[in-house]
């Protein structure tokens, strides 16, 4: 069941982990992370501004590129770069949840197509 789709209008991903009804929460600018109506745990997220995320990523660490294979990326490789592009505290709200993110995306192995979304 777990998925991630990349939406190339909304220039956004979403990624789902759970077939809970859920509700969504806001964290930053890149992410709304879903969390499950009954036990308020992490379902899924969406990531918004997925090109000009990717853009700055490469532009502070060109290697990111080589996380991208045959097309496709590991939303785990994309939650990875958002915590070390931030200086985020890993104790604090934000840094634990994308770290529970990434955890999610590790166990599920979710992948998307990315296609024409590295820039050039």
């Amino acid at each position: 069941m777990p998925s991630a789709h990349y939406d190339p209008d909304g220039d956004c991903i979403e990624f789902i982990t759970a077939p809970d009804s859920f509700y969504g929460e806001r964290i930053d600018t890149l992410v709304t992370v879903y969390r499950s109506q009954e036990t308020q745990e992490i379902v899924g997220s969406l990531i918004k501004g997925v090109r000009k995320f990717l853009r700055q990523v490469l532009e502070h660490s060109p290697g990111f590129r080589i996380e991208v294979r045959d097309g496709r990326i590991k939303l785990t490789h994309l939650f990875t770069a958002k915590l070390w592009t931030e200086e985020m505290d890993p104790n604090a709200l934000p840094g634990v949840t994308y770290q529970k993110l990434r955890e999610k995306a590790e166990e599920t192995g979710a992948e998307v197509e990315v296609g024409e979304l590295m820039p050039a």
